[in-house]
């Protein structure tokens, strides 16, 4: 059984970080593209980055670009997001998510972690 299990979420005050989990199990990490969208209140899901576990091929939303950074561990099969100068725009549900490929991040989801909150208030 696939599963995408998220953590790391939390509330932190503008200019804060903090280090989102998605621990990958039941399949062969390395042969997907695992990463991160988010959903703010009121709005719709945006992914926000990738990171193709075989080659290492990583993408980002320009709204997190130099700001966040997603890395793996493809021993443990988990992915991380480690998320720097956090602005209440970023505000959001979280979730993980697997795809074949970063290429065209999001057209392809085919499995889903449950979702964590992030709160940065101001």
């Amino acid at each position: 059984e696939v599963q995408l299990q998220a953590s790391g979420g939390g509330e932190v005050q503008t200019g804060g970080s903090l280090t989102l989990s998605c621990a990958a199990s039941g399949f062969i990490f390395d042969d997907y593209a695992l990463g991160w969208f988010r959903q703010a209140p009121g709005e719709g899901r945006e992914g926000i980055s990738c990171i193709s576990s075989g080659d290492g091929t990583t993408y980002y939303a320009d709204s997190v670009k130099g700001r966040f950074t997603i890395s793996s561990d493809n021993v443990k099969g988990t992915v991380y997001l480690q998320m720097n100068s956090l602005k209440p725009e970023d505000t959001a549900v979280y979730y993980c998510a697997r795809d074949l490929a970063c290429q065209g991040w999001g057209a392809g989801v085919d499995a889903w972690g449950q979702g964590t909150l992030v709160t940065v208030s101001s």
